[in-house]
């Protein structure tokens, strides 16, 4: 072998397969998202991070990827001549040529190892890019305008399991797909090439037909394929429902966890094991239909695996035999054959790692319509005032279309104090949801200033230290460890001043009425204009409550709005909001004596 011609040879073969590989993928690709389902859910994933007009990086990466993709194929086909040189230095009994191609074969080798490792290193970093950019882009769409919040009200299940894990799947097959689909296509061309200068002609019903093997390898490989997509197809369905019943069953698992305390109480052990066995058994029964569905289908896959191996050697043997060709054509013929017969069979092997990909794309686009939608549902305007928080021919409805609260025009001025009040499920929460922005079926005006705090009955507390805890939602601000104590000393809690540096799961840590005095706390640092109170002090004694809102009344020009049952609340007000069945309401002026 002439290795400078060879290199030559070579160089010329990866720029025409580089230029041809790419307008024809760049024709499938469009083609795929043009007229398939799947493909436009896949271009709705991905032309985000592939469009040249936010980076040209993606592209020129994945470019290189498919010219390392195109070398092993040169490489590969390098090899194959290899094996005829090599089983022909045996039959020969050439001893001086084989120990020549030991040697060819450690370039061969260490040029297919390089470039194996090479392609492993531009494969992984390709995808953790594409990773984290995706998980950025969902992330931000998903806190983005409450989207989080809102697709509560969808049929969105599991969002956790579909920007965690969905997001890795998606990126790693994607890569894995069309990586395939490149070695494979290049390799059929290629190699049918190699395969028709080494086929001789067979004899079929008295018929003579030239190249008979390369004919036979396709109709096989053809048949079999179609058989198989057959086989597999259940497996899309099956696949989706694994991910989503293993996903119900974690989310049982982690309900479990964060109720501990409410379920050993109730002592519904019994209960909460019936489900999760339940939730388990769909698992199970839906694991074991992979199993059967799979058989049929790997078993299929095997037979005709193993057909293959004998197939070219019982074609070509007669004309080894007869003399027509060495050992080192045969050999090379049965490598080429395997190779060629692999490449036109990786659609059918491959099929069901495109049922789990299915599965996925299925996944993460209804939870980016889910997103969309939830996002395109919004809320009425929030206006922005200086000071006042006034509702203009406000109606509140469910999403079934009943009302709430019908026409509400009121207006509470800076430093006002309103309770809100009325029967459960009457709307009180849900006036503070559409103050908020967050409810979507509502008419009206609301006009309030920007500056406001929310306090719900269970306040959240976020990981993290406890002063970061006590900040939120801001980042920690520079005061200093006396000021720090004499504001959790005046809502009480100053036994966690030597805390404030600690990470600690707070939430199970501090008992309901301390979290809401740590809520309290907030309010006095942030000192906002407008302070929504949800039955923020239901889990207080009526002595704390009325320390807790001693020091709320105390902050000058801050406005209160509080929801609760409690007739204790009365005193801490000047009007009274009340909430009445039928969309009705009423506004009453309170005095300090009720």
């Amino acid at each position: 072998m002439d290795w400078s011609k060879e290199l030559i040879d070579s160089a010329l073969w990866l720029a025409k397969s580089m230029a041809i590989t790419s307008v024809c993928f760049a024709v499938f690709v469009w083609g795929l998202v043009r007229f398939t389902h799947w493909g436009r859910q896949f271009w709705a994933m991905a032309q985000g991070y592939l469009s040249p007009k936010r980076s040209i990086k993606p592209l020129a990466f994945f470019a290189f990827i498919v010219f390392l993709t195109l070398l092993e194929v040169r490489i590969s086909l390098i090899h194959s001549n290899w094996y005829n040189t090599m089983y022909s230095s045996l039959q020969d009994l050439n001893q001086e040529v084989f120990w020549i191609q030991m040697v060819v074969f450690c370039f061969i080798a260490a040029c297919a190892v390089a470039n194996s490792l090479l392609m492993y290193y531009a494969e992984q970093r390709f995808q953790i890019n594409w990773i984290e950019w995706l998980n950025r882009h969902f992330v931000d769409k998903w806190l983005a305008n409450q989207a989080y919040y809102k697709t509560l009200f969808s049929e969105l299940d599991n969002p956790d399991q579909r920007i965690q894990h969905d997001i890795q799947e998606y990126a790693k097959r994607s890569l894995s797909l069309a990586t395939g689909v490149i070695s494979s296509v290049s390799s059929i061309v290629s190699f049918t090439i190699l395969l028709w200068g080494l086929a001789g002609s067979m004899t079929l019903m008295g018929v003579e037909i030239p190249k008979m093997m390369v004919f036979l390898v396709f109709i096989y490989v053809l048949v079999a394929t179609v058989i198989a997509f057959w086989l597999g197809r259940p497996l899309i369905g099956l696949n989706f429902d694994n991910e989503k019943f293993n996903a119900n069953y974690r989310y049982s698992l982690i309900r479990l966890k964060e109720y501990a305390e409410s379920i050993a109480f109730y002592a519904g052990e019994k209960v909460e094991k019936s489900r999760l066995y339940q939730e388990f058994d769909k698992v199970i029964k839906n694991m074991w239909a992979i199993v059967y569905r799979t058989l049929k289908f790997s078993g299929f896959n095997l037979v005709i695996s193993q057909i293959s191996v004998v197939f070219p050697l019982l074609i070509q043997v007669g004309r080894y035999f007869a003399g027509n060709i060495k050992l080192g054509d045969l050999m090379q013929t049965m490598q080429v054959f395997n190779r060629l017969h692999g490449n036109l069979s990786y659609f059918r092997n491959v099929y069901d790692d495109f049922a789990v990909y299915k599965a996925t794309l299925d996944r993460l686009t209804g939870f980016d319509k889910a997103i969309q939608n939830a996002q395109n549902a919004q809320g009425i305007a929030i206006e922005t005032h200086d000071t006042d928080v006034v509702f203009v021919d406000l109606t509140v409805k469910t999403p079934s279309g009943g009302v709430l609260i019908d026409d509400l025009n009121l207006t509470i001025q800076q430093g006002e104090h309103l309770l809100i009040q009325g029967k459960s499920g009457s709307g009180k929460t849900t006036l503070l949801r559409t103050v908020a922005g967050l409810w979507a079926w509502a008419e009206g005006r609301v006009v309030c200033p920007n500056d406001t705090l929310f306090l719900s009955q269970k306040p959240y507390l976020p990981q993290g230290r406890l002063i970061d805890v006590l900040h939120y939602p801001h980042a920690p601000t520079t005061m200093s460890a006396d000021e720090m104590g004499e504001l959790l000393s005046q809502v009480q809690l100053g036994h966690l001043v030597d805390k404030l540096n600690d990470e600690e799961l707070w939430t199970q840590k501090l008992s309901l009425g301390e979290q809401q005095r740590l809520a309290i706390a907030r309010v006095l640092l942030h000192r906002p204009s407008v302070v929504f109170l949800d039955e923020a002090s239901a889990s207080m004694d009526e002595g704390l409550e009325d320390a807790m809102y001693r020091l709320l009344i105390g902050l000058p020009n801050t406005t209160l709005i509080s929801v609760g049952h409690r007739s204790t609340l009365l005193k801490y007000h000047k009007k009274r909001l009340e909430v009445l069945l039928g969309g009705m309401w009423q506004v009453s002026k309170l005095d300090k004596s009720s």
